[in-house]
């Protein structure tokens, strides 16, 4: 994988690639933002033209919410549905799951098992850049032997959102990334949004990742991280997606209402998640992988939104916060 996309200058609106810039200093790694307002949406770039894809990470976990209230929708699962219902699970306390407790981060399961040996990949991917996940489906479900349920409190799980997103795909007959394709992109025409199951699968687009130093960091592909962190897109997918989630267009729309307490003062839907910031309800999502950030954001009564992308490891949070205002401002 190269850099082959990256290149200096800004591209789309002047202005708003200005207030990026200015955002990312002096680091000059490629980014992206669109803020879309009352059906205008406006799109900027810097050092990567507007087309080049990016890692969303656990973005892909707001999709994930979509595509399972989507399949409740069709009939092809329900809140109450079990992990051993669906998938071919080991035996156990895992196989017993409901999707319902899965999208709300209320399973009870860990962020990630110990039989995937986080700490061991962690430390590969801050001294060495490699990718800490990448196993198969197969592979996926063999590390749920043995896991055990620490109870209902919300607790925010990566292995959960992977099991869920594979279990609605199985329900309706598909693997993962073709659920992502077939009932969300193709539908929304999001043609750059893609779930890669290895580097080899990654489009002449695909922008490279690096920490906030510069060190690369692999690409973050493999069948079972797509759930909960494998989708790449573009700036202007995102921005198309953030259209139907604000017209309500888009498949699974549901997944926005907030269904559950997640944290003191913060709600949340199939993923989503909805704070009151100042008096007003902001449903958002963030990601983050080895060398990229995401941020995407609705003001649902305003109908605006916005989207962040960057090709480093920086927040995006505040920027995508701050620009939602902005926007959000000029129309109150």
């Amino acid at each position: 994988m190269s850099d082959r996309t990256t290149t200096g200058g800004s591209f789309g609106d002047n202005a708003l690639a200005a207030t990026l810039a200015r955002s990312l200093g002096r680091r000059g790694r490629p980014a992206a933002i669109a803020t879309v307002s009352r059906g205008r949406t406006t799109l900027a770039s810097v050092n990567a033209p507007l087309d080049a894809d990016y890692e969303i990470g656990s973005v892909s976990k707001g999709v994930t919410g979509l595509l399972y209230t989507d399949g409740i929708d069709r009939g092809e699962v329900s809140p109450t549905s079990t992990l051993g219902e669906l998938l071919p699970m080991p035996a156990g306390e895992v196989a017993q799951v409901t999707l319902g407790s899965l999208a709300t981060h209320s399973s009870g399961l860990p962020r990630l098992p110990n039989t995937a040996e986080p700490l061991k990949r962690t430390v590969a991917l801050y001294r060495h850049g490699t990718n800490p996940y990448g196993e198969s489906l197969e592979e996926l479900l063999e590390q749920a032997r043995g896991v055990k349920l620490s109870g209902s409190k919300p607790r925010y799980s990566n292995f959960g959102f992977e099991l869920l997103g594979h279990a609605v795909a199985a329900a309706a007959g598909i693997r993962f990334a073709e659920l992502v394709h077939s009932r969300l992109a193709e539908p929304l025409g999001m043609h750059s949004t893609y779930t890669p199951a290895d580097p080899g699968e990654l489009r002449p687009t695909a922008l490279a990742g690096r920490s906030r130093t510069g060190a690369r960091r692999d690409p973050w592909t493999g069948e079972a991280i797509g759930p909960a962190g494998g989708i790449r897109s573009t700036i202007g997918d995102l921005s198309m997606l953030v259209g139907a989630l604000l017209d309500g267009s888009s498949p699974g729309i549901r997944a926005l209402d907030p269904v559950a307490d997640f944290a003191q003062r913060i709600r949340i839907g199939a993923a989503w998640i909805t704070i009151d910031l100042k008096g007003t309800p902001i449903t958002w999502h963030n990601g983050g992988t080895g060398g990229f950030r995401t941020w995407l954001g609705l003001d649902r009564a305003a109908k605006t939104g916005v989207v962040v992308l960057s090709a480093a490891s920086m927040p995006a949070d505040g920027l995508g916060f701050k620009t939602l205002q902005q926007v959000t401002s000029k129309v109150r």
